[in-house]
Protein backbone atom coordinates (compact mmCIF):
# COMPACT_ATOMS: atom_id res chain seq x y z
CA UNK A 1 0.00 0.00 0.00
CA UNK A 2 2.01 3.29 -0.70
CA UNK A 3 -0.42 5.30 1.48
CA UNK A 4 -1.86 5.28 5.26
CA UNK A 5 -4.92 6.22 6.58
CA UNK A 6 -4.40 9.09 9.69
CA UNK A 7 -7.50 8.91 11.86
CA UNK A 8 -8.81 11.55 14.96
CA UNK A 9 -10.68 11.10 17.63
CA UNK A 10 -12.05 14.30 19.46
CA UNK A 11 -10.55 14.20 23.48
CA UNK A 12 -13.80 16.42 24.82
CA UNK A 13 -14.64 18.58 27.81
CA UNK A 14 -16.71 16.89 30.10
CA UNK A 15 -19.49 18.92 32.52
CA UNK A 16 -21.14 17.87 35.72
CA UNK A 17 -24.86 17.44 34.88
CA UNK A 18 -27.83 19.65 36.42
CA UNK A 19 -31.04 20.46 35.61
CA UNK A 20 -33.32 23.35 36.34
CA UNK A 21 -36.09 23.77 38.92
CA UNK A 22 -38.68 26.08 40.11
CA UNK A 23 -38.99 29.61 37.70
CA UNK A 24 -39.66 32.01 40.62
CA UNK A 25 -37.25 34.27 41.40
CA UNK A 26 -38.23 33.92 45.62
CA UNK A 27 -37.58 29.92 45.82
CA UNK A 28 -33.94 30.08 45.28
CA UNK A 29 -33.16 27.04 47.66
CA UNK A 30 -36.22 25.03 46.61
CA UNK A 31 -34.75 25.74 42.95
CA UNK A 32 -30.88 24.76 44.15
CA UNK A 33 -32.35 21.94 45.96
CA UNK A 34 -34.12 20.36 42.56
CA UNK A 35 -30.61 21.08 40.76
CA UNK A 36 -29.04 18.85 42.70
CA UNK A 37 -31.82 16.09 42.46
CA UNK A 38 -31.27 15.94 38.87
CA UNK A 39 -27.59 15.36 39.30
CA UNK A 40 -28.60 11.99 40.68
CA UNK A 41 -31.49 11.29 37.84
CA UNK A 42 -31.25 8.54 34.96
CA UNK A 43 -31.16 8.56 31.09
CA UNK A 44 -32.98 5.72 29.24
CA UNK A 45 -32.16 5.33 25.76
CA UNK A 46 -33.82 4.24 22.54
CA UNK A 47 -33.31 4.86 18.93
CA UNK A 48 -29.92 4.73 18.53
CA UNK A 49 -28.20 4.83 15.51
CA UNK A 50 -24.63 4.95 14.54
CA UNK A 51 -23.47 5.50 10.79
CA UNK A 52 -19.87 6.60 9.08
CA UNK A 53 -21.10 9.89 7.43
CA UNK A 54 -18.98 11.10 4.30
CA UNK A 55 -17.77 15.01 5.22
CA UNK A 56 -15.13 15.52 2.69
CA UNK A 57 -14.00 14.83 -0.82
CA UNK A 58 -10.85 15.62 -2.67
CA UNK A 59 -10.86 16.03 -6.50
CA UNK A 60 -9.57 12.81 -8.10
CA UNK A 61 -6.15 12.57 -7.84
CA UNK A 62 -3.81 11.79 -10.77
CA UNK A 63 0.35 11.82 -10.24
CA UNK A 64 1.74 11.33 -13.30
CA UNK A 65 5.29 11.66 -12.28
CA UNK A 66 7.01 9.72 -9.53
CA UNK A 67 6.93 12.13 -6.41
CA UNK A 68 7.67 12.25 -2.49
CA UNK A 69 5.07 14.65 -1.00
CA UNK A 70 1.63 16.21 -1.96
CA UNK A 71 -1.00 18.14 -0.39
CA UNK A 72 -4.50 17.39 -1.08
CA UNK A 73 -7.68 19.86 -0.66
CA UNK A 74 -10.61 18.13 0.85
CA UNK A 75 -13.40 20.04 0.40
CA UNK A 76 -16.80 19.71 2.19
CA UNK A 77 -19.60 17.73 0.53
CA UNK A 78 -22.35 20.49 -0.20
CA UNK A 79 -25.57 20.16 1.74
CA UNK A 80 -24.69 18.65 5.06
CA UNK A 81 -23.95 20.13 8.18
CA UNK A 82 -23.18 18.18 11.66
CA UNK A 83 -23.45 20.05 14.69
CA UNK A 84 -23.46 18.43 18.38
CA UNK A 85 -26.43 19.04 19.83
CA UNK A 86 -29.49 18.23 21.62
CA UNK A 87 -33.37 19.15 21.38
CA UNK A 88 -35.87 18.85 24.23
CA UNK A 89 -39.07 18.99 25.28
CA UNK A 90 -38.00 21.00 28.64
CA UNK A 91 -35.51 23.60 29.71
CA UNK A 92 -32.67 22.65 32.26
CA UNK A 93 -31.15 19.85 30.47
CA UNK A 94 -27.86 20.56 29.31
CA UNK A 95 -26.74 18.81 26.09
CA UNK A 96 -22.95 17.87 27.32
CA UNK A 97 -24.47 15.99 30.08
CA UNK A 98 -26.88 14.12 27.92
CA UNK A 99 -23.98 14.15 24.77
CA UNK A 100 -21.39 12.68 27.92
CA UNK A 101 -23.99 9.90 29.63
CA UNK A 102 -24.31 8.64 25.99
CA UNK A 103 -20.92 8.20 25.90
CA UNK A 104 -20.63 6.12 29.13
CA UNK A 105 -23.82 4.41 27.98
CA UNK A 106 -22.19 3.49 24.54
CA UNK A 107 -18.66 2.53 26.24
CA UNK A 108 -16.99 4.44 23.33
CA UNK A 109 -13.45 4.45 23.84
CA UNK A 110 -13.09 8.68 24.22
CA UNK A 111 -16.26 10.97 24.75
CA UNK A 112 -18.65 11.79 22.49
CA UNK A 113 -17.80 15.19 20.86
CA UNK A 114 -19.74 18.14 22.53
CA UNK A 115 -21.38 20.97 21.99
CA UNK A 116 -18.20 23.06 22.31
CA UNK A 117 -16.67 21.32 18.88
CA UNK A 118 -17.61 23.05 15.51
CA UNK A 119 -19.52 21.70 12.73
CA UNK A 120 -18.54 19.43 10.60
CA UNK A 121 -17.57 19.54 7.66
CA UNK A 122 -16.14 22.87 8.28
CA UNK A 123 -16.98 25.08 5.58
CA UNK A 124 -13.25 25.73 4.21
CA UNK A 125 -12.84 21.81 4.46
CA UNK A 126 -9.12 20.51 5.11
CA UNK A 127 -5.99 19.55 3.59
CA UNK A 128 -4.07 16.05 3.93
CA UNK A 129 -0.13 16.78 3.33
CA UNK A 130 1.21 13.27 2.68
CA UNK A 131 5.15 12.12 2.36
CA UNK A 132 5.91 9.58 0.76
CA UNK A 133 9.08 8.02 -1.61
CA UNK A 134 6.77 6.09 -3.62
CA UNK A 135 3.84 8.41 -4.93
CA UNK A 136 2.40 7.38 -8.52
CA UNK A 137 -0.74 7.01 -10.43
CA UNK A 138 -4.31 7.43 -8.62
CA UNK A 139 -5.10 8.10 -5.38
CA UNK A 140 -8.22 9.31 -2.97
CA UNK A 141 -8.23 11.56 -0.52
CA UNK A 142 -11.79 11.92 2.00
CA UNK A 143 -12.85 12.69 5.79
CA UNK A 144 -15.69 11.19 7.55
CA UNK A 145 -17.40 11.44 11.51
CA UNK A 146 -18.87 8.31 13.04
CA UNK A 147 -22.20 9.85 13.77
CA UNK A 148 -24.14 9.27 16.44
CA UNK A 149 -28.18 9.95 17.27
CA UNK A 150 -29.82 8.72 19.90
CA UNK A 151 -33.65 9.67 21.96
CA UNK A 152 -33.83 9.27 25.92
CA UNK A 153 -36.32 9.84 28.47
CA UNK A 154 -34.58 11.62 31.65
CA UNK A 155 -35.88 10.90 35.24
CA UNK A 156 -34.87 13.48 37.75
CA UNK A 157 -34.18 11.55 41.52
CA UNK A 158 -37.00 13.11 43.85
CA UNK A 159 -37.91 15.62 41.64
CA UNK A 160 -41.55 16.80 40.69
CA UNK A 161 -41.71 16.55 37.29
CA UNK A 162 -42.36 14.18 35.00
CA UNK A 163 -39.62 12.28 32.81
CA UNK A 164 -37.79 14.59 30.29
CA UNK A 165 -37.43 13.69 26.84
CA UNK A 166 -35.40 14.77 23.83
CA UNK A 167 -32.80 14.09 20.92
CA UNK A 168 -29.01 14.04 21.07
CA UNK A 169 -26.79 14.24 17.90
CA UNK A 170 -22.73 14.07 18.31
CA UNK A 171 -20.26 11.48 16.56
CA UNK A 172 -17.65 9.07 18.05
CA UNK A 173 -14.53 10.02 15.55
CA UNK A 174 -13.89 12.36 12.66
CA UNK A 175 -11.03 11.38 10.60
CA UNK A 176 -9.62 11.90 7.40
CA UNK A 177 -7.34 9.48 4.79
CA UNK A 178 -5.59 8.86 1.75
CA UNK A 179 -5.16 5.92 -0.19
CA UNK A 180 -3.92 4.52 -3.51
CA UNK A 181 -6.68 3.41 -5.86
CA UNK A 182 -4.19 0.63 -6.90
CA UNK A 183 -5.10 -1.51 -3.56
CA UNK A 184 -7.95 -3.01 -2.58
CA UNK A 185 -10.10 -2.16 -0.22
CA UNK A 186 -9.62 -3.14 3.52
CA UNK A 187 -11.36 -6.07 4.60
CA UNK A 188 -11.54 -8.33 8.13
CA UNK A 189 -11.33 -5.53 11.72
CA UNK A 190 -10.34 -2.40 9.85
CA UNK A 191 -12.39 -3.03 6.73
CA UNK A 192 -13.07 0.29 4.55
CA UNK A 193 -16.28 2.01 5.99
CA UNK A 194 -19.05 3.32 4.02
CA UNK A 195 -17.39 7.34 4.06
CA UNK A 196 -14.87 5.21 2.39
CA UNK A 197 -16.38 3.01 -0.14
CA UNK A 198 -18.18 6.44 -1.45
CA UNK A 199 -14.87 7.88 -1.94
CA UNK A 200 -13.26 5.72 -3.42
CA UNK A 201 -16.49 4.92 -6.60
CA UNK A 202 -16.61 8.70 -6.34
CA UNK A 203 -12.82 9.49 -7.74
CA UNK A 204 -11.16 6.14 -8.34
CA UNK A 205 -10.82 4.81 -11.97
CA UNK A 206 -13.51 2.30 -12.94
CA UNK A 207 -11.10 -0.50 -13.46
CA UNK A 208 -9.17 0.17 -10.69
CA UNK A 209 -8.28 -2.54 -7.35
CA UNK A 210 -9.80 -0.18 -5.19
CA UNK A 211 -13.11 0.57 -7.73
CA UNK A 212 -13.45 -3.04 -8.37
CA UNK A 213 -13.66 -3.49 -4.41
CA UNK A 214 -15.81 -0.90 -3.30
Amino acid sequence: MNAGVALTTAALLAVTAGCGGDGGKDHKNKKDDRAVACTHGTYAWSGIEREQKLTGLADPIRLKKRTDSVSVHVKPVKGVSYKPHMTSTAAGVRAADAIKALGRYLKTDEPLADPTESAEPAAAGSYIEQDSSDLKGAYYGWSYIDLVEADFTYTCAGGDAGPIRGHVLSWAANGSGFLSCADPLRDGPDKAGPAERTAVRETCPPDSAAAKSA
